[in-house]
């Protein structure tokens, strides 16, 4: 089997697996309904109060809710996703039959994790977004090309997502349990990614700051590309210099644990 045809098995792999958990998905769906409907009448509450806090007016700001609650899961923003997995395998060192499969190790993750990421869009986030769109005034735009550049942010940030995760996973190799990393991920997923208030309105230094951490790849480029906020071009530079950043370190963190440390299990 090519490689190509490989991965792709991998990803289809992923989206099954997450296919079969078809309670899971229906309560996933309302779970994010529900907290979108809080969520957008905090922010029309925040936005009577401070109007265009971060460059949005209500439309745009009701539009961010309901895209955050659509990527929520697609995006594993509090983890959960392939790295959750690969924490375990490491554990145990069953990460060692991993290693002997004729498969790069990095790729076959995220393969998996695109296949995960799929399904969680059209399973979870999809519904989510289309009530929003029909209940509540939305900023949506109508061009076939914004929404083409939006679809590519979509990729990007699914990438960079599976690359901050595969990094906290792999420091499983020295930690030997992954519990604390994913509390990290937890609170610098929900905050860095602007999940619960968009990054646009951080004030001051700080707000410069979160806004080029790779979380920002996350919600925010997605959110502003789709709105009209920032230039899609600018947005995909951002997007993918972090992902070849963080695969690269993930590379370079894979080769010093494989190289050195021996797994749980010998």
């Amino acid at each position: 089997m090519g490689s190509g045809r490989l991965y792709a098995a991998v990803a289809a792999g992923g989206f099954r697996r997450y296919a079969t958990y078809r309670a899971a998905t229906v309560a996933g769906v309302f779970t994010n309904t529900v907290f979108g409907v809080i969520l957008v009448y905090t922010y029309l509450a925040l936005w009577d109060e401070k109007p265009h806090l971060g460059g949005y007016d209500q439309a745009q700001a009701v539009t961010y809710v309901w895209l955050g609650q659509c990527l929520y899961a697609t995006l594993a923003i509090q983890g959960g996703g392939a790295e959750k997995d690969l924490m375990e395998r490491i554990r145990t060192g069953e990460i060692a039959v991993d290693l002997y499969r004729p498969a790069d190790l990095q790729l076959w993750w995220l393969a998996g994790d695109v296949g995960r990421a799929l399904f969680q869009m059209l399973g979870r986030g999809v519904i989510p977004f289309v009530f929003g769109a029909v209940f509540f005034p939305m900023a949506l735009p109508t061009e076939a090309g914004r929404w083409a550049a939006f679809v590519v942010t979509l990729l990007l940030a699914t990438v960079v997502s599976f690359a901050i995760r595969y990094l906290a996973a792999l420091s499983v190799f020295w930690l030997m349990d992954g519990m604390g990393v994913n509390q990290v991920l937890v609170v610098t997923g929900i905050f860095f990614s602007g999940m619960v208030v968009p990054l646009n309105a951080f004030p001051g230094v700080f707000g410069e700051i979160v806004r080029v951490l790779p979380w920002a790849a996350q919600i925010q480029m997605p959110a502003d590309v789709l709105m009209g906020e920032t230039d899609p071009l600018g947005a995909f530079v951002f997007q993918a210099a972090w992902a070849v950043v963080l695969l690269g370190a993930g590379r370079l963190m894979q080769s010093a644990a494989t190289r050195r440390v021996v797994v749980q299990g010998g």
